[in-house]
């Protein structure tokens, strides 16, 4: 396949059609995207990569779901992605059913037995090994629901905790997937089921998962707003010398960096990324409470995907420079490094740096990064710039399911 002829099908093409069909010229969206038209431009015509904010703005402004830019969920006939895409409709079923009588056939574990199948669903989700995490999830969330049914005392408490994890992972599959619709579905069931458990702390993680929510339709001050709120709420937690106060308030801090990022105001958001450094300090190495894996490897991965969203891939290239990430550090979060550095360098203007960068991506965490809009979005702007013949480029295509 040669990327002479003409560009890989990418999220520009896409905004092109649907403001064509909607009547507007590139001045009008620039206009009401409240972005510039000399990107507009460049993204349209495929020499810009569409960052989320880029996506999120333009849809809002288009009024249609990012997906539809995005072109989610990426689905193929190819026997990897089709098992990858059974998963949904289990998932689907088990989420719609989460306030009907538990089924009586079911015989739950026992509550640490319980924990253990969460915990290994959690590393699965680290793992960013989709199809068999969303294969395990329904039967699991069926379990919790009965487990919790039959409980009393504080072991309900507990099994709702268990059970708002359970929720999260499942919202990581659907939202890898390119399902927002299942994904937006899994928030409202991890919001009830950590309203439930009586901790505070499931609650903030459930916050977090809401602020994402928003930053995705382009709700950034919303964000911003919702989560100073969630961590007001916790912070009689952080009197005591518990790590899993530490490490929320500081998780919440990078979600503001990223709605801050989003929003274009790069000091706001390393406002809050040096927030976040602080606490890291005091959480151990390979930290991951509510599974949301805090620490110091965690906030220098996201110091350089903060850099990338506001545009800046020196700054992304140089807070890169060096970095090295224990064992404990998930496979999800490094796979999801290299796809940032990946823009980072080719903002920088590196265009062979970021394709190696995308090859890390494909060999740490494959089904991740063959999801992954922004994997595929560096990708398409790569190849049309390509101006001689890339064996490189063209295989990565073909393994992702890119068609010119």
């Amino acid at each position: 396949m040669s990327v002479d002829d003409e560009y890989f099908d990418g999220i520009g093409r896409r905004v092109r059609t649907v403001r064509k069909l909607a009547g507007m010229t590139q001045p009008a969206l620039a206009s009401r995207a409240n972005v510039s038209l000399s990107l507009i431009k460049k993204v349209e015509a495929g020499f810009a990569p569409a960052s989320p904010a880029f996506v999120a703005a333009v849809a809002r402004a288009l009024q249609v779901d990012s997906t539809r830019l995005m072109n989610q969920p990426y689905e193929d006939d190819r026997r990897p992605e089709r098992r990858a895409h059974a998963v949904i409709p289990g998932l689907r079923r088990e989420l719609a059913a989460y306030r009907l009588p538990p089924d009586e056939s079911i015989r739950p574990r026992s509550l640490d037995e319980l924990k253990s199948a969460v915990n290994h669903t959690s590393k699965l989700r680290h793992l960013a090994t989709l199809d068999t995490l969303g294969s395990e999830l329904p039967g699991l969330l069926a379990e919790l629901r009965a487990a919790a049914a039959q409980a009393s005392g504080h072991d309900v408490e507990q099994l709702y905790c268990l059970l708002a994890e359970a929720y999260a992972a499942a919202g990581q599959v659907a939202y890898k997937l390119g399902y927002a619709d299942l994904s937006s579905l899994t928030t409202e069931r991890v919001e009830w089921a950590a309203s439930r458990s009586a901790d505070p702390l499931a609650s903030a993680a459930a916050d977090f998962y809401v602020a994402g929510e928003l930053i995705a339709n382009a709700e950034w001050a919303g964000a911003l707003t919702y989560l100073e709120t969630a961590r007001r709420n916790i912070e009689d937690e952080l009197r005591g010398d518990g790590e899993a106060a530490l490490a929320m308030y500081g998780q919440l801090h990078l979600k503001s960096g990223l709605a801050a990022a989003r929003a274009g105001d790069g000091a706001m958001a390393d406002d809050h990324l040096l927030e976040a450094r602080q606490l890291a300090r005091r959480v151990k190495k390979g930290s991951d409470h509510y599974r949301l894996a805090f620490d110091a490897d965690s906030v220098n991965i996201w110091s350089v995907g903060l850099a990338v969203e506001r545009q800046d891939g020196t700054e992304a290239v140089k807070r890169a420079d060096g970095l090295r990430f224990s064992s404990s550090t998930p496979r999800e979060r490094v796979g999801h490094h290299w796809i940032d550095l990946a823009r980072g360098y080719q903002l920088h203007g590196d265009r062979d740096s970021a394709l190696k960068a995308l090859r890390n991506a494909k060999k740490i965490s494959p089904q991740q990064a063959r999801y992954h809009p922004q994997f595929r979005e560096t990708l398409v702007t790569l190849a049309e710039s390509d101006r001689r013949r890339s064996d490189t480029v063209s295989s990565l295509a073909r393994w992702v399911g890119i068609r010119a």
